[in-house]
């Protein structure tokens, strides 16, 4: 009897166990309105845009993660769905993933969440560079080649790029506008950083964008 007992009990564990991991593949976050009114004038910002690679490890309040997501790529258009960054012939290939130290997750611009992916740390693993593991979001820009139909290879890598650059563009103005600290990195182990994500074939890590507050002793790169 107690092994029979024992065995219904290691049984509904397993099913439990078995129901969590389904139930964390389509968790999703629900964030806060975004505030799309405020913040510095467009020419200070852009006067006062730079890389910083001295970022505190200090969280962002909820506020302040939905603003920056909606300023990447969030929807200013809502009969249309159209971004606040472009892309070309409206692929939207583009796609924003913020990893935290609890797990990766993707935006989702029209429902305003993000959607667990991965709940433990990638960034340890991935052959992050220091800015990238200190910082409380790190953003990664992964494009899906499957979105840009028959377009040649050649031109599906240059117009992910020059998409890529727009979003990496925004959250260099929201940041500045917001006092917070961000940089462009480049030099990344793509397959890696893909690897761990579980990406699909055809999508692309084009860049990451670590964002946070800066250090008190922050020193802009040369970017």
């Amino acid at each position: 009897m107690k092994l029979k007992t024992a065995g219904y009990i290691a049984a509904g564990l397993l099913v439990a166990q078995i129901g969590l991991a389904g139930a964390e593949e389509t968790t999703a976050i629900k964030l806060v309105k975004p505030n799309m009114s405020g913040g510095k004038p467009l020419m200070q910002a852009l006067k006062e845009r730079a890389s910083y690679r001295d970022i505190s490890d200090k969280e962002l309040p909820p506020q302040v993660l939905s603003d920056l997501l909606w300023a990447s790529s969030g929807i200013n258009r809502t009969d249309s769905g159209k971004r606040t960054a472009p892309s070309a012939r409206d692929w939207r290939e583009i796609s924003v993933y913020a990893a935290t130290a609890k797990g990766v997750y993707l935006y989702n611009a029209v429902a305003n969440t993000l959607e667990t992916l991965i709940s433990h740390d990638i960034r340890p693993l991935s052959d992050m560079q220091p800015a990238a593991l200190a910082a409380p979001v790190l953003l990664l820009y992964v494009a899906d080649y499957e979105k840009m139909g028959n377009t040649k290879p050649e031109m599906k890598d240059f117009y992910s790029a020059a998409d890529t650059g727009f979003i990496s563009q925004n959250v260099y103005l929201f940041c500045a506008s917001e006092n917070l600290a961000t940089v462009v990195m480049g030099g990344i182990d793509r397959d890696l950083i893909s690897k761990q994500m579980g990406l699909k074939q055809g999508q692309k890590v084009i860049l990451i964008q670590p964002v946070g507050y800066p250090k008190p002793e922050q020193k802009k790169t040369e970017g």
